[in-house]
């Protein structure tokens, strides 16, 4: 049997090799890979179909590898489907943000059972995934261009001199250099002040809208008084300082030859200077209509309000536009982890920031934020206490609880991941205390396989022990179980005298895998004791 095997997947190797370098080929030369290269490949058929846990070809493997940049060598696309996507997150979590649609798809797809779900994500799934993630950064690139646009355009309103330095302050670093500069007038030092007594979202509108409409309040006092001595002059510099707003909103400085143009060529004039992607925005296309009207009052009212608003829907339907779709990645974080049920934690954040401001979103799918959501602690069902660390070893912890000391609840709170050993319905407990170290079955005891806090060493031995998958027994006590995705019969993450074990002398045989041995191998998870 072992001779027929390893034939087998000789076989696929020689098939697979041929298969990716013929796919090499077609992305280097642009040529289409005949289809009968594929079918006449030595033994590819059988060795393919013969290949346990593989319903996808190299080539779709080798197109959703790509998406990730993982290396298809022949041990990658001997993995079994769900194996492959394992190995697919991995590459999609180191990424970080840049692919949180693609690892939430994996854990999504990973969670699944069915043979039909691991292919689905290999041949469409991750690059839908993939496709939200690129909109994404594109979304996040553009929000934070016009960002650094905005704060060009207040010094330029101002008349700040522009430095790298000043554009890369952080927003209420930007706003007090502002306050702080000798060319803000009062009206805009006033409310550079009130932005910073306020959040986030107070800087941001400031920046924006603000220091703009405050420095018209200035240049309005200024004329104020100038009318008393000279209307004519006050008119002439309501009308300059119109315009260099208008120019400003561009991202021009308006020279004194444009200044001197008439209202329409004015307007012309900032068009042709329109840099290609301000030319689908609301700014533009006003400019446009107004220079296209025969009217005079037309392209008055532009320069002096009709800029101005156009300027605030964009800023508006930038904002929206990041919005939306980081609360679609929101939603389908908290679908998946809805499904798999072993992160309530993260799912009851998900849904209180998707009730609250974009801001909160925001803050939720941040990548720290979004492992430290993914904490739990683990009680026993029908008992006190909570699974825990003392003096080094794992314990049923009775006496801990939510107002204890924070190292004694950060003992008793785990961190639930996907499971390291790649298994379908599985996760690992990774230590809050001691990070990079999990829960794992390790010595023999009287009452099974003692279980030990070890770190990970990044051998398969130690990857099996530290992965533990989820059994729903819920009909009968209540609550989950947890078995070991290896070895003979069925060995229950139990607990006996305050100590925690794999087996605990309740093996069970194949023939029942969903039998429930004892009320001692039921949990639940609980809100974390060290959010």
């Amino acid at each position: 049997m072992n001779a027929q095997h390893n034939a087998s997947a000789r076989r696929r190797r020689t098939a697979m090799r041929g298969l990716v370098a013929a796919t090499v080929l077609a992305a280097v030369t642009g040529t289409a890979v005949p289809a009968a290269a594929a079918d006449t490949a030595p033994g590819a058929p059988d060795a393919v179909a013969s290949a346990v846990g593989i319903g996808t070809t190299d080539i779709q493997r080798v197109e959703a590898a790509a998406v990730v940049r993982l290396d298809p060598t022949p041990d990658v696309l001997l993995l079994s489907d769900h194996d492959f996507i394992h190995a697919i997150w991995q590459k999609a979590d180191a990424a970080g943000e840049r692919m949180d649609a693609v690892r939430t798809a994996a854990e999504s797809a990973m969670a699944g059972t069915s043979a039909e779900e691991h292919v689905a994500f290999i041949v469409t799934g991750i690059h839908e995934a993939y496709r939200l993630d690129q909109q994404r950064e594109r979304d996040k690139a553009e929000a934070e261009r016009a960002a650094r646009q905005a704060r060009s355009q207040v010094l330029l309103t101002i008349g700040i001199p522009s430095t790298p330095e000043l554009l890369a302050l952080a927003d209420d670093n930007f706003v007090r250099a502002v306050a702080g500069h000798a060319e803000s007038g009062p009206e805009v030092r006033t409310a550079a002040l009130q932005a910073l007594a306020g959040d986030a979202a107070a800087w941001r509108e400031f920046i924006v809208n603000g220091a703009r409409e405050a420095h018209q309040r200035d240049v309005a006092r200024e004329l104020e008084e100038l009318a008393e001595r000279d209307r004519k002059e006050a008119e002439r510099l309501k009308e300059l300082a119109a315009r260099k707003s208008t120019a400003a909103l561009f991202g021009l400085t308006a020279s004194e030859a444009m200044l001197a143009l008439a209202d329409d060529n004015f307007l012309r004039e900032l068009l042709r200077q329109a840099t290609p992607d301000q030319r689908t925005t609301e700014l533009y296309i006003e400019a446009q209509r107004a220079v296209l009207s025969p009217d005079p009052a037309v392209w008055k009212a532009y320069i002096h309000t009709g800029a101005d608003a156009a300027y605030k829907r964009d800023a508006e339907n930038r904002r929206k536009k990041l919005a939306d779709a980081n609360r679609r990645l929101a939603l389908q974080i908290q679908a998946a982890a809805e499904k798999t049920g072993v992160n309530p934690h993260l799912v009851a954040a998900a849904k209180k920031a998707l009730a609250g401001s974009d801001d909160d979103v925001t803050q939720f799918l941040k990548a720290d934020t979004q492992y430290r959501l993914k904490r739990q602690s683990l009680a026993p069902w029908g008992s006190p206490g909570y699974v825990s660390l003392s003096g080094g070893k794992v314990v049923l912890g009775e006496t801990v609880k939510s107002t204890s000391a924070k190292a004694e609840r950060e003992d008793a709170t785990w961190v639930v991941l996907p499971a390291l050993a790649s298994q379908a319905g599985c996760y690992s407990f990774e230590s809050v205390r001691k990070p990079g170290h999990y829960l794992r079955s390790g010595k023999a005891e009287k009452d099974g396989l003692r279980v030990e806090l070890a770190a990970d060493d990044r051998s398969t031995a130690f990857r099996k022990s530290a992965s533990w998958c989820a059994r729903d027994h819920a009909m009968l006590f209540g609550g989950s179980g947890f078995t070991q995705p290896a070895g003979k019969g069925v060995n229950w993450l139990t607990r006996s005298e305050g100590a925690l074990y794999a087996g605990g002398g309740l093996k069970l045989p194949d023939a029942a895998p969903g039998a429930i041995p004892t009320l001692a191998a039921s949990w639940k998870f609980s809100a974390p004791l060290a959010p």
